[in-house]
């Protein structure tokens, strides 16, 4: 046979040109490559604050996932990201639902359950502050009540009168920061917004006013993408 001319050959397979990353490439990954870093450290420091103030690590985290992220996330993702397990992960997100600060979605063609945080700060923390008063708040006025002895009369009346006068002062206090608490945590965070408002003006610090975010802008970050 007679050798093929090169200009004759026929390739079987289509060629593959091949894609040199431009600088807008590479720029858009370490872009990416930042923002995941981001994240993780807010993750991190989130789970850190989290368990000083008693609540689980993982519990923390995975909020700070969800809130940070900002959109629906499911549950094996949850797992990947945060390396924890099913069984983890399904109980800590039936919590932070039963607190109010995530929300259970459905995507359409999609069977898994989705779950996003509450974007809004000032609903959060209000929302935060309402599960705190159920747990903590409202189980201590009871308590105070029962600390309480019946009347009685002479010495031993005077000292149960002693007694009941530290419990009551205590209870009054109890129950006037319960009811300043009442009025500041309205579901949508406007009371705890406005108080700080007021304060930030009362303590002469005025300047802090611009760094509040406004309604307008806490509905745009709902409705905006990560």
């Amino acid at each position: 046979m007679s050798p093929t001319h090169p200009s004759s050959t026929v390739t079987s397979e289509p060629t593959i040109p091949t894609i040199v990353p431009t600088s807008s490439h590479l720029a858009s990954a370490e872009s990416d490559r930042e923002l995941v870093e981001s994240q993780d450290r807010f993750i991190s420091l989130w789970g850190e604050m989290g368990s000083r103030w008693g609540v689980p690590r993982t519990m923390a985290e995975t909020h700070a996932l969800l809130f940070v992220h900002g959109e629906p996330l499911h549950a094996e993702a949850i797992m990947d990201r945060l390396r924890i397990s099913r069984g983890n992960v399904s109980m800590t997100l039936r919590t932070l639902v039963e607190w109010g600060i995530i929300t259970r979605h459905h995507e359409r063609g999609d069977r898994r359950e989705y779950f996003r945080a509450e974007q809004d700060v000032w609903k959060l923390f209000a929302t935060v502050a309402r599960a705190r008063k159920r747990r903590e708040i409202d189980p201590l006025v009871e308590g105070l009540d029962r600390c309480k002895t019946a009347a009685a009369r002479g010495r031993e009346g005077a000292r149960r009168s002693v007694h009941n006068a530290r419990v009551d002062e205590l209870l009054n206090a109890v129950r006037i920061v319960d009811g300043i608490s009442e009025r500041l945590v309205a579901a949508d965070g406007s009371g705890l917004r406005t108080a700080a408002l007021t304060l930030s003006k009362l303590m002469g610090v005025g300047g802090l006013i611009g760094l509040l975010p406004s309604k307008s802008k806490s509905r745009d970050n709902r409705g905006g993408r990560s």
